[in-house]
This record gives C-alpha cells, sequence and structure tokens, in this order.
C-alpha cells in the first residue's frame, strides 16, 4: 500500500500540474500581443504591414536571434537587449523633436518642469493602445511615425556597413553586412518596433503592459507593477513555508526508510566484477568518447564567446568573426552544451538497461549503433546549418528547416528536430525491449523499473514541444513551448531519469536496498516536480503572458527550491557509500563527481536561481549576467557533472576488472570545480549585480548598452573571467586525457585487479 500511495501521489503532481500549465497555455495563445495587420499613422500613411513583423521575426532568427542580443530579456549579453533599446531609442527621438518645437536643442537641455510635462505627453502617446482588433490597425501619430523611421533608420546602419556605426558593431559583435539587404534589414526594424510596443502599450482594459511593464523604462514610467510586488514576497513566504513543511516529511520518510535499511549490509566484493558487459553495452563506449570529445570543443568555444565581450570583431587580434562571429560561436557553445550532456545520459540508459535485465535482445547492438550514427549527423548537421544561416546564404523558409531558429537551447532547424525526435524514440524502443524482460523477474523490484520506463518516455516526449511553434508563431507562444523544452525536457525530466538511473546503479553495486531505493525515488521524484512543473512560468512573466503567470510563476518557482535544502543529505550519503567497502574506493571519483552535483544543485539551481527567479528580481535582473550565473552553475555544475558522473560509471563497468590510476582523474575534477566557483565569483557575479544597480537606477536599456558594458570596470571584470575559465579549461582536457588513457593504457594498472582476478565471472542478473 505504501507503494500504491508514492504512485498516487505523483499520479496526481503529474495530471494537476499539466492540468494548469495547459489551461493557462491556451490564455497566452488568447492574450498574446496582437501583431497587427498594418501599422498606420493617423494621416493614413502605412509605415509596414504584419507580414513585414512576421518576416523580420524569420530575419532576427536567421542572424542567430536570441544568440545575438535579446528580446524581451532572453538570449545573448554582448549586444542589447532589442525590445529596451528600440523603445528608448524611440522615446528620445519623440522627446528630443518635442524639445526642438519648444525651442530647446534637445530634451536635455530643457528645464525640469518643461521635462516632466514633455514626459507626461509621451507617456499618454505610447501607453494608449491604439490597435483596432475590428481592422486589424495599429494607428500611431505622425510624430511618431516619424520616430519609427528614424530607428528604423539606426538598425538599417547598424546591420548593414555605415562607417559610422562600426564601432558600435565591434561592441555588439556584430559583423559588417550581418544582413545584406536594406528590404531584410527594414523588417527586422519592423519586428523590433513590434516587440518593444508589447513591452510600452497597455493591455486592453489594464494599466499594465504586454510584458507586465518590463523593462524598466522611468521616461514611459514603465516600473514593477503592485503584483510582481506582492507576489515576490508571497514567494519568500511560500519557500519558508515549503522548507518547514518537507523537513517534517523528510523525518518521518528518513525515519521510515532506516528501519527497513538497518540490516541491509554491502556486499563484501564488487558485484560489477560479475558483469560480463553485453556486445551493445561495450557498443556504448564510443557514446561516451563523443560525450568527452564535444565537452572539450564546447569549453573552447566557451573560451572565444567570452572573449567577443571584449573584443567584438576577432579572438586576441585573429580577425575570427569574418569566419565565425560571436553568434555562431555562441550558438555551438549552448547547443554542443546540451548535446554532450544528453549524449551522456542516453548512453547510460543504454548501458544499463541490458545490465538491469541479463538480457540482450536480438540486434540491440545494431540500434545502439544506428543511433549512434543518427547523433552524429544531428549534430554536424545542425551546426553546419547554423553557420549558413548566420552567414545569410539561407531563405527565410530554407533557414526555419535547416538552418538557425534563433531561440536559445533549441536553435537547430525543423528538419534537425524532427530528427532528433524520431532519434529518441528509437532510444526509447531500445531502452524498452531490452529492460521489458526484467518484469518478469520474480526478484525484480517493478516499482523502480516502472518509474526508469516512465522516466525514459518522457525524455523523448517532453522534446516534442519543440515542434509546436512555426515560422510565423508569435514569439510570446513560442517561447511558451521553447520553456516546456529548456525546463521540462532539460531541467525537469532528464534530472528524474539520472536520479532513477542512480538509484539502479547504488542498488546493483548493493550499496543500496532496492525497496527503499524505490520508495526514496517515487518521493523524491514527487516532491520534486510538484514544483518543477508549474514552476516553468517563471521564465515567462514578462513574455507577453496573462498577468496570473507571474503569481503562479512566483510560488512554484519558490517550491521548485524547497528540495534543495536537504541536499546535504544528498551529499553526505553519496559519501558515506564511497566509504562503505574497500572495494567501493575504485568508485570514488564517480561518486565524487554525484557529490559535486549536490553541491551545484544547491548553490546553482538553489542559491543562484532562487537570486533571480522571484518577480521583483527578474524584473530588473532578466537579461544580465545574473542569468548565466545560474546558467553555468545549474546547466554545468549539475547535468554536466551529472553527465560525467554517469560516463565515468559506466567506463568503470567497462573497464571494471582493471584498476585505474586517478591522479590526473582527481586533478581533473577539483580543477573543474574550481574553476566554475572563480568564473562565477570573479567575473559573472560582479557584472551581473554592476549591471542590476545600473538597471534599478536607469532601467535595462542602459545595463545592457555599449556605453556600461564596454566601461573600464566591467571590461576588467571580463578579463578577469580568464583565470577561472583557464583553471576550468585545463581540468576538462585533464579529464579527457584520463579518458583517452583508458583506451591507450596510461589510466589504467597493467596488471588487473587481484580481486577481480580471484572473482568468478557470473552472468549479469536484475535487482
Amino acid at each position: 500500500m505504501r507503494y500504491g500511495r508514492l504512485w498516487l501521489g505523483l499520479a496526481a503532481v503529474l495530471v494537476g500540474s499539466f492540468t494548469v500549465l495547459i489551461y493557462y497555455g491556451t490564455e497566452l495563445y488568447r492574450m498574446a500581443p496582437p501583431i497587427p495587420s498594418r501599422v498606420v499613422t493617423t494621416d493614413g500613411k502605412v509605415l509596414f504591414t504584419g507580414d513585414d513583423v512576421r518576416e523580420g521575426q524569420n530575419v532576427w532568427q536567421s542572424m542567430g536571434g536570441q544568440e545575438v542580443g535579446s528580446i524581451w530579456g532572453h538570449g545573448a549579453y554582448v549586444a542589447p537587449d532589442w525590445s529596451a533599446d528600440y523603445l528608448h531609442r524611440e522615446l528620445t527621438w519623440i522627446l528630443d523633436r518635442w524639445a526642438v518645437q519648444k525651442g530647446g536643442a534637445n530634451y536635455e537641455t530643457l528645464d525640469a518642469e518643461s521635462r516632466a510635462a514633455l514626459r507626461e505627453r509621451l507617456k499618454n502617446e505610447i501607453r494608449h493602445n491604439t490597435y483596432d482588433p475590428a481592422t486589424g490597425d495599429l494607428t500611431v501619430s505622425p510624430v511618431r511615425g516619424e520616430a519609427i523611421t528614424a530607428v528604423a533608420g539606426h538598425y538599417d546602419s547598424l546591420f548593414g556597413d555605415d562607417p559610422q556605426l562600426s564601432g558600435l558593431r565591434d561592441a555588439y559583435a556584430i559583423p559588417t553586412d550581418t544582413i545584406k539587404t536594406p528590404e531584410r534589414r527594414a523588417q527586422i526594424a519592423a519586428f523590433f518596433f513590434w516587440a518593444s510596443w508589447a513591452c510600452s502599450t497597455d493591455r486592453p482594459g489594464s494599466t499594465i503592459t504586454y510584458t507586465n511593464n518590463w523593462p524598466a523604462e522611468e521616461l514611459i514610467e514603465n516600473r514593477p507593477s503592485g503584483q510582481v510586488v506582492v507576489w515576490s514576497v508571497v514567494s519568500f513566504v511560500s519557500l519558508l513555508a515549503g522548507v518547514g513543511a518537507l523537513t517534517w516529511v523528510f523525518a518521518v520518510q528518513r525515519g521510515r526508510e532506516e528501519r527497513e535499511t538497518q540490516h541491509h549490509e554491502p556486499p563484501e566484493r564488487d558485484p560489477l566484477l560479475a558483469l560480463d558487459p553485453t556486445p551493445s553495452m561495450r557498443a556504448t563506449l564510443k557514446y561516451f568518447w563523443v560525450v568527452i570529445a564535444l565537452a572539450v570543443v564546447q569549453v573552447g568555444l566557451g573560451a572565444v564567446t567570452a572573449h567577443y565581450g571584449v573584443e567584438g570583431s576577432g579572438f586576441y587580434g585573429i580577425p575570427l568573426a569574418k569566419v565565425l562571429p560571436y553568434s555562431v560561436v555562441r550558438t555551438w557553445h549552448t547547443q554542443l552544451g546540451i548535446f554532450w550532456i544528453a549524449t551522456a545520459w542516453l548512453a547510460t540508459g543504454l548501458f544499463i538497461a541490458p545490465a538491469v535485465s541479463g538480457h540482450e535482445p536480438k540486434f540491440q547492438k545494431a540500434g545502439v549503433d544506428f543511433l549512434f550514427v543518427c547523433v552524429l549527423v544531428i549534430v554536424v548537421g545542425s551546426m553546419f546549418g547554423q553557420w549558413l544561416a548566420v552567414q545569410q546564404r539561407l531563405g527565410n523558409v530554407a533557414n526555419f528547416w535547416f538552418g538557425h531558429q534563433g531561440y536559445e537551447y533549441v536553435d537547430l532547424g525543423r528538419f534537425w528536430q524532427l530528427f532528433l525526435a524520431v532519434g529518441l524514440f528509437l532510444w526509447l524502443g531500445l531502452m524498452v525491449r531490452a529492460i521489458w524482460p526484467a518484469f518478469r523477474r520474480p526478484e525484480t523490484n517493478r516499482h523502480l523499473l516502472g518509474l526508469f520506463l516512465l522516466a525514459s518516455a518522457a525524455i523523448p516526449l517532453f522534446y516534442t514541444p519543440g515542434l509546436m511553434w512555426h515560422r510565423h508563431t508569435n514569439l510570446a507562444i513560442a517561447e511558451y513551448w521553447r520553456w516546456w523544452v529548456v525546463h521540462l525536457w532539460v531541467e525537469g525530466f532528464f534530472e528524474v531519469f539520472a536520479t532513477v538511473v542512480i538509484a539502479f546503479l547504488f542498488t546493483r553495486m548493493g550499496l543500496l536496498k532496492t525497496s527503499s531505493a524505490a520508495a526514496a525515488v517515487l518521493f523524491s521524484t514527487t516532491i520534486f516536480l510538484s514544483g518543477g512543473i508549474i514552476g516553468t512560468f517563471h521564465h515567462l512573466y514578462f513574455t507577453g503572458t496573462p498577468t496570473v503567470v507571474t503569481s503562479l510563476g512566483a510560488v512554484f518557482s519558490a517550491l521548485e527550491v524547497v528540495p534543495l535544502v536537504l541536499i546535504g543529505f544528498e551529499a553526505y550519503e553519496n559519501l558515506t557509500l564511497s566509504r562503505a567497502r574497500p572495494w567501493v574506493d575504485a568508485y570514488r571519483l564517480p561518486i565524487l563527481f554525484f557529490v559535486s552535483v549536490a553541491f551545484w544543485n544547491l548553490v546553482g539551481a538553489g542559491l543562484f536561481g532562487f537570486f533571480i527567479n522571484p518577480p521583483i528580481a527578474l524584473y530588473y535582473m532578466q537579461g544580465l549576467n545574473t542569468t548565466p550565473v545560474h546558467g553555468h552553475t545549474a546547466l554545468f555544475g549539475v547535468y554536466g557533472m551529472l553527465g560525467f558522473g554517469l560516463a565515468l560509471f559506466c567506463l568503470k563497468g567497462l573497464t571494471v576488472r582493471r584498476t585505474w590510476k586517478t591522479g590526473v582523474l582527481t586533478f581533473a575534477f577539483w580543477s573543474i570545480n574550481l574553476g566554475l566557483v572563480l568564473m562565477v565569483l570573479l567575473s559573472l557575479l560582479p557584472v551581473g549585480l554592476l549591471q542590476t544597480w545600473a538597471s534599478v537606477e536607469h532601467g535595462m536599456w542602459y545595463a545592457r548598452s555599449a556605453d556600461f558594458m564596454q566601461s573600464p570596470t566591467i571590461q576588467r571584470l571580463h578579463w578577469m573571467r580568464i583565470i577561472g575559465d583557464t583553471i576550468f579549461a585545463i581540468g576538462i582536457l585533464a579529464l579527457g586525457w584520463f579518458v583517452l588513457g583508458l583506451k591507450g593504457g596510461w589510466s589504467l594498472d597493467p596488471e588487473p585487479d587481484a580481486v577481480a582476478r580471484s572473482f568468478s565471472v557470473e552472468p549479469a542478473s536484475a535487482h
């Protein structure tokens, strides 16, 4: 009955959470910022059409989209946030025009009373919603029409070859002639106008803009709404209440587990010595080689990406931007991170499934080999397509299918997305056919196996929301589905899958009792998903969503942090397991990677995550370097370290009868973790905090401007990142050298372990 209650709890969380997520998704479809049929002045001049806006969105995507600057705070950090930048340029142009009409040189030369009067006039001009749903027209005054034309001229010069803006292009890391034709440059300016219009114009019947008054812009009194402030306070209270409740539940659960496991003794010898890897298990070795290779390449690209922040047109004098501009390098950096982490986890599943069932299905190795080829084709093909797109060698339609979709973490073209989705379902098929025979074994814990299959099925299933948007989908709706992939697929169900796999590893080694491990995994999965699913909304506060999303996102993103306060227990238990028997010392380094996962879960996902999650914090911090602080420490610190740990466990399983020389691996572990700490503390976090100060004092446009980002203080902090990056990169290279040595022999003792020599090999069995 205990398992029944746990399964019912998990089912209730899944059904309830997805009901809320989908319901407000349908509300978003209804309330998303409309794209007007025409933008027209009151005297009848048509400035551009809705088709120009939609095609402009595709032009923006083709040049790199969220990998070069950001929209609504989502994207890269070297170029400006285009929605905030466009808005400020439009506002200051109008104020200067009115100031000249009053006899001043510009707005800043007027006295305080005159400036206040013009700001009030500007607020009425901009915040009043003149969109007519009956005709589809958005009507603007002639002076605003002139401002729109003038700002479009600025972007025409910026994305073209105007020599007067060469310095600004270098600061933004944007090559000359990024967009080749005047027509396409006019279209991207139309899209930027629409994105800024959603930020500055009140929703019908409301005094809050479509983006909930984001970004901060004092010229039109874009300030945090009362809802943003109140729900931020509620999120703090929710966190404290959740911590108290979970501590009590955890105490009860832990007491039950201790009673059940008090007589459990780990085996005297390593059970994995009895493991005889099947052909398909041995075939996963090449996956782990690719994991390490892609990780090394990703880190190298990360160093180049960071350097573009101080030298936008090259790399230490080398004119690299002519061949690999910032948007390409950053795209590959973020995409390879997803690829190698996912590959590590998928390969772990393919390795574990036959080990658990003791069954090698017919043609399983052929399926593993075929899937490997598919992975390579997707990686290479999507990267080449993205390079072609940024070089503007693909039209908008071809770009959507084979080039660069412009959405961070899901940049690959739709064809490659479909290819990857099919590959993930193929992987699921391989997993099911290998694990299914274990259900027929009487000694098998079917609850743990069931959760394993559920987590495996969730991986391909929750990648498919990335197929829900199309070439002309409203950006607000595309962002909704994108975060299904980034938050639920990457941050959610992959973690559930990894938790189950780790439980399998430890039970297979006899370090945990299977029944208690199954109950613990069910319980932790339920707790994690109870906040994690609806917590997706914290990414969507300011992306054109209904205002209720702010309240839901604030509360449930706080609840996401609650399980992390107990992460110290997980770290301690993993360390304890590493000392359970002398033979476990052979797995000390893989287990240490799991311990580091617990540390970065608390620091990266917990502290740095909650640091930016409350609405009032994110209002000023969204799109600043406080976001990559969380991104690096959570994505790499948690999921990357987990990928390394899983890979090392599987590699140990493939070399279980050989003793590892772990000196280089130990150095790699500490170097990677220390480098990540210094990367954050010496550069990313100080830059983010200074930007936040600037955002509060002057607005988002200034915190992301070239004037601020190219200031001496910020540039010095960018250079400080070299210290952490170098230590980090050396650690990654050392890890690669160690893994290479498993094949070359220098990472292995020349003689098999004495215990392994005396151990009689028996067939693998399920636990």
